[in-house]
């Protein structure tokens, strides 16, 4: 049997590209926040592991929107920058580590996440 293919790749290697598509807002602020969920709609219905690795991913892009909010309000006490900075390394390790951990198969979910998408 043949595996279903989506945009050219396995769905183990779409959900790995889900959770990397993130650090494309180190290129293009704000793409980050917007590839991911649109990797995750297009085939959430089609593919059960698609939809566990967007919603996961979701999850923690809505998370880290609101922790960035909170870190806005706090840079005028200057720790906000402290936190940007934290927040910053702490996305790039949670995507590496989520990706590793897709294209094994696994699904990882996100430390500090808010499940605002249940699963």
């Amino acid at each position: 049997m043949e595996e279903k293919m989506y945009w050219g790749m396995t769905s183990r290697t779409y959900c790995t590209v889900i959770h990397l598509s993130q650090l494309s807002s180190f290129i293009i602020p704000g793409l980050g926040l917007i590839l991911p969920i649109v990797l995750w709609i297009a085939h959430k219905d089609q593919d059960e592991a698609i939809n566990q690795h967007g919603r996961v991913t979701a999850n923690w892009l809505l998370s880290l929107l609101i922790y960035s909010l909170i870190c806005t309000v706090l840079a005028f006490i200057l720790i906000g920058f402290l936190g940007f900075a934290f927040l910053g390394l702490l996305n790039l390790i949670f995507a590496i580590v989520a990706a590793m951990k897709a294209n094994n198969g696994e699904l990882w979910p996100y430390p500090l996440s808010i499940q605002f998408f249940k699963g």
